[in-house]
């Protein structure tokens, strides 16, 4: 499969979402980047007039080598829809996200917009959460080894996220470590998994997008789109 035409197909297709005058939530990755060069060219060539909320450094760069004007949850907290990409996604619309490392900025913008639009491939698509991706977890620096034992008590194998162009751990726009979740097999409860961390001293946020999605797009090589709506 040509995952590239795919995402490209999905990205397209969520672009064609926006309308004049949005408030939008721009995602991170490189589905939602298709995504953000039609919503550009859309700027450019018809006039398009959106103010976006990047989801990260990278989003911000990307979204303004587009010409999208930007904004900031501060002058516009309110967002008509967000669009980005998911590791996983299963039936019931439940994601995971964060192996860009964005996904605590991502589900601030996500759960301040009306429409939440979660633009994937089709090897997205898992019966059970947490069965091809770990989970991951953004963590205060000193808090690793609780937040570890923590991750232990639920049935993972956690492992610090290493920078992948120096020798040192991941490091997150806010600061922060990443913990990298794996579920041997899979993760049963999601909800309890999101209960315990979020109760966690340490943990900044997570992966686990639960009731967050509205629609999931999935694009296919040859350029046929599947549209899920919650």
């Amino acid at each position: 499969m040509d995952r590239d035409a795919a995402k490209q197909a999905a990205g397209e297709a969520a672009a064609t979402l926006v309308r004049d005058g949005m408030h939008l939530g721009l995602g991170t990755g490189s589905t939602t980047a298709y995504a953000l060069a039609a919503i550009g060219r859309r700027v450019q060539n018809d006039g398009l007039d959106v103010q976006g909320v990047p989801t990260s450094f990278a989003a911000e760069r990307l979204a303004r080598r587009h010409d999208i004007p930007l904004t900031t949850l501060d002058e516009d907290p309110h967002l008509d829809l967000a669009i980005d990409g998911a590791d996983e996604v299963d039936d019931a619309l439940r994601l995971i996200k964060g192996r860009g490392g964005a996904h605590t900025r991502e589900k601030v913008v996500a759960t301040q917009a009306e429409r939440f639009v979660a633009i994937v491939d089709p090897t997205k698509n898992v019966d059970q959460l947490g069965t091809e991706q770990p989970l991951p977890v953004e963590v205060l620096p000193m808090a690793v080894t609780p937040v570890s034992e923590t991750l232990r008590e639920q049935g993972a194998r956690p492992e610090l996220r290493r920078a992948e162009a120096k020798d040192g751990p991941a490091v997150t726009d806010q600061g922060f470590w990443i913990m990298d979740a794996h579920f041997p097999d899979g993760i049963d409860d999601p909800g309890g998994i999101n209960r315990t961390l979020n109760a966690r001293p340490g943990v900044l946020d997570h992966g686990l997008f639960l009731n967050v999605a509205t629609d999931v797009i999935v694009g296919h090589a040859d350029g046929e789109i599947i549209h899920q709506t919650a």
